[in-house]
């Protein structure tokens, strides 16, 4: 797969407010930007959290905790 910067909601090191909503099958968080998934480690439903996004693919992301 490649980068898919140009077709999703979100952009590779861009900063984004999200809410964690739920938790996946391999236990990263679940935040949504326009609907859009960000796949967050480290984080629980519930988390309000600052996330750089480190890879965007054709239907989601990846992202990290803000430093």
């Amino acid at each position: 797969m490649f980068n898919r910067d140009d077709s999703a909601p979100v952009r590779s090191g861009e900063r984004y407010d999200v809410e964690i909503e739920n938790i996946a099958s391999k236990g990263d968080g679940i935040a949504r930007v326009g609907g859009f998934v960000i796949f967050v480690p480290d984080t629980s439903v519930g988390d309000e959290v600052t996330i750089a996004v480190t890879k965007v693919m054709d239907n989601f992301a990846f992202g990290e905790i803000a430093q």
